[in-house]
């Protein structure tokens, strides 16, 4: 708000939550009349008449389970996204690398498991030639992605299984490296080609991949399809209706001599028009199919109807399959049913033992002579059915003991598979669950089967599967995974037991969510009224801890005895600003200004059965605009000149007030000037005129010197010299050199015998001279000869 300018605000009455239409009535009469709002201010909470006390109304003493806001597991929780990647459906544990594999819209993750910080991140999209197929057939560019729907880990390799826009296709990846591909294979009947359609898949220790699926772009021929491996591929009969009729395929299990899987379809044993009826089915996995008859086709497949209904003197049957958990450790297999999307929405969870399956699977057959014929029971030929072969060398040798016949026409099992308990042991109405899983906790007294359930609308329940009728039907707590308001289904669940972690998948990340949080819990009486099978109260420690961190056994208590009970008292939580709106207001001061206002209702939440109110302003007021004044004339400043004629200034600011947020600023100009000192005539200067040439130098080398002049105007008082001397030519002069001419011989001696010695001489003088003429004669040179009397040899000169 600083950088919108000043706020006002007003805060809100202790009578908001009563009704939030208060607000929006007094923001209405706000933007109507001018309103003055200049301060924060807290209005006293009056008291509430006994009549109207919020604890006696009917909705706070209505009993409701837990809930844990997104806000409150925040702090819980490890989250992992990618830039625009969707659709997180596939998670896979890789536990011997400590690895979540992620499966997701043209995507393949490796995540750490502590943390969910990211290992690989691999891209697989289609390529552009097979997503313009996909659109030239009518679907659309989201369709025409590769949505992962198989990813399963088997020893060092991994199998990946993709739409690739409605053109199947796997690949065989290095479990530690998914860009390193082993092996392509055309996906059809191991990947369903349109994204929407529900299918399954697993791989066996031996390699045989096991998938439930559609085996065309239309999704009319659904089928139960083994390849890879060591096994010769096998099928279930296509285009029969009696053996999968528009089924949903949910899950495979590989347990035992079996391959499990479990569906819901159209029930074909059902005369009364359109019902779906939830499945379990299996195959033997020596299965070679048969010869002759049912070549390349499942000779053991049989299915069983799964019943999970409330009972009554009428039952209330939930009869679609959605989600399936397998237990291994306690053979058991838990599902969520629901009613038809187009009936009320309802909900439950049974649970399965394999023993009721396979007591099904050895009970009697249910058959159809012919197509108009009734559904009638028939005995069962093999009691005890257990994937037993033909050992005698023969056409038939290696086949299953069932006989061809009877594979071809029974297939569907009289008796319907039985829950665990009569009723559900988890029953809702108006909601709808999408997945579940299970942990097995031990609790102080017994072990605890906890179930976590994602709901259509983006939450997690936690319930207990237990037998007392005190905790039947009882959420533990429910979990929000998203903001208040906000809607978005859970795609996928895993769950770690040894780390008791849970995977959620949803469209746009992957959260890690623990599973237990028992220092949420400060004081024994929380710890205790949780009811939370992972949590206790260590009596020597004195804090809420799991079993495993308790201290002693013995000081370890819990109390998990009937339903926890979720607080009912709210305290009030202010919404959202409201969009800033144009108002007016009335200051009292600078009258009615222009300014944007918001307001908040105190409604997420509201205060309800005795929370507090909401405390704060419900109502800023901000950017009033304000026009400009100016502030008064200064004083004159000081004149420009001493004397003549100059100028003074004098200046006003627009601050008074300032204008702001559209307000109309100052008229008029910001200075003003005048002349000044006209009448002061000033004297007349007395100053030197400018120095004139410099003489010739005095000399042309060898340093001499020149003068210039100046003369004092207006007076004779000029500080200084009228006359200045300079030295000039200070270069030296050139060396002048200079001889005389040699004078005529001259006898000095002249012996007896008439021999003469004669002589001559000429002057040299050097000088460094301007003038060449002031040259004086310097050093003498003279020279000698002597000379014979007879003239018979040259005279002989002697330098000197």
């Amino acid at each position: 708000m600083a950088a919108r300018g000043e706020v006002a605000t007003m805060t809100s009455s202790s009578q908001d939550y009563k009704s939030s239409s208060m607000a929006g009535l007094f923001l209405l009469l706000f933007f109507l009349f001018p309103v003055v709002v200049t301060q924060n201010s807290v209005v006293p909470t009056t008291s509430t008449p006994s009549l109207f006390d919020p604890l006696t109304q009917p909705e706070c003493t209505k009993k409701e389970h837990p809930k844990v806001s997104i806000q409150a597991l925040s702090p819980w929780i490890s989250s992992f996204s990618h830039p625009g990647v969707r659709d997180y459906s596939q998670l896979t544990l890789d536990l011997t690398r400590n690895e979540l594999i992620v499966g997701a819209r043209n995507h393949l993750f490796r995540l750490d498991l502590s943390n969910m910080s990211l290992i690989q991140a691999t891209e697989w999209a289609p390529d552009e030639e097979t997503r313009r197929s996909c659109q030239s057939k009518g679907k659309t560019e989201i369709e025409c992605q590769n949505y992962i729907r198989v990813l399963l880990v088997n020893k060092t390799e991994v199998m990946t299984c993709g739409t690739n826009a409605f053109q199947p296709l796997c690949i065989t990846r290095e479990v530690g490296n998914l860009s390193s591909m082993l092996e392509r294979v055309n996906g059809v009947a191991r990947c369903p080609y349109d994204p929407r359609h529900n299918s399954t898949a697993v791989v066996t220790e031996s390699g045989e991949l096991y998938a439930a699926t559609v085996i065309d772009f239309s999704g009319r021929d659904p089928v139960i399809y083994r390849s890879l491996g060591g096994m010769p591929p096998l099928r279930t009969a296509q285009y029969n209706s009696k053996w999968l009729n528009e089924p949903h395929f949910i899950s495979a299990y590989d347990i035992g001599l079996f391959t499990f899987f479990f569906l819901r379809e159209n029930a074909v044993e059902h005369d009364c028009g359109k019902t779906v009826y939830s499945r379990v089915a299996r195959v033997c996995k020596n299965d070679i199919g048969g010869r002759f008859l049912l070549e390349d086709t499942w000779t053991t497949f049989m299915k069983a109807r799964l019943n999970c209904s409330r009972s009554g003197e009428i039952p209330f049957y939930y009869n679609e399959l959605q989600s399936t958990f397998y237990l291994p450790e306690q053979d058991l297999i838990y599902g969520i049913f629901t009613t038809n999307v187009n009936s009320i929405a309802a909900s439950a969870v049974c649970a399965f033992n394999l023993s009721a399956i396979t007591q099904a699977f050895n009970g009697p057959f249910r058959s159809q002579e012919n197509p108009r014929s009734t559904w009638l029971p028939t005995p069962n030929p093999i009691h005890n059915f257990q994937c037993g072969t033909i050992d005698d060398e023969g056409p038939n040798e290696g086949l299953t003991e069932r006989s061809l016949q009877d594979a071809q026409r029974l297939y569907l099992m009289n008796d319907v598979v039985q829950p665990e308990s009569v009723d559900p042991l988890v029953m809702q109405d108006d909601v709808r669950f999408s997945n579940l899983v299970v942990d097995i906790v031990q609790g102080m007294d017994t072990l605890y089967h906890v179930i976590y359930i994602s709901t259509e609308y983006g939450t997690i329940l936690k319930a207990l599967a237990t037998p007392n009728k005190n905790l039947q039907g009882c959420y533990l707590e429910e979990m929000e995974l998203h903001p208040s308001g906000v809607r978005e289904p859970i795609l996928s669940l895993q769950i770690l037991h040894s780390d008791r972690s849970l995977f959620v998948g949803l469209n746009t990340r992957v959260l890690k969510i623990p599973l237990e949080r028992c220092s949420t819990y400060k004081t024994e009486t929380l710890c205790l009224e949780a009811r939370d099978p992972y949590c206790g109260w260590d009596f020597r420690q004195r804090r809420c801890t799991t079993l495993e961190d308790s201290s002693n056994m013995s000081q370890w208590k819990q109390n998990i005895t009937v339903c926890p009970l979720r607080n009912q008292t709210t305290n009030g939580g202010f919404g959202p600003w409201a969009p800033w709106q144009p108002c007016n207001n009335d200051d009292g001061i600078d009258g009615v200004s222009s300014c944007l206002c918001r307001s908040r209702s105190c409604d997420s939440p509201a205060p309800r059965c005795g929370g507090k109110n909401c405390q704060g302003p419900t109502i800023e007021v901000s950017n009033c605009s304000r026009n400009g004044g100016w502030t008064p004339w200064s004083s004159w400043g000081q004149c420009s000149t001493t004397c003549g004629t100059g100028f003074e200034l004098r200046q006003r600011s627009c601050n008074n007030p300032s204008p702001r947020h559209g307000g109309r600023v100052c008229v008029g100009p910001s200075r003003d000037e005048r002349f000044c000192n006209e009448g002061v005539s000033c004297p007349q200067p007395i100053f030197w005129s400018p120095w004139g040439s410099w003489t010739k130098c005095s000399t042309e080398c060898g340093g001499g010197v020149h003068s210039r002049v100046r003369t004092c105007e207006n007076g004779n008082s000029c500080p200084g010299c009228a006359l200045e001397y300079k030295a000039c030519n200070l270069e030296a002069c050139p060396e002048v050199k200079r001889n005389t001419p040699w004078t005529p011989w001259m006898p000095v001696n002249v012996t007896q015998g008439g021999a003469r010695q004669e002589q001559r001489m000429r002057y040299m003088c050097r000088a460094h001279l301007s003038d060449p003429h002031e040259l004086q004669i310097g050093r003498k040179k003279v020279e000698t000869r002597f000379c014979p009397n007879d003239g018979t040899a040259a005279c002989e000169t002697d330098s000197k």
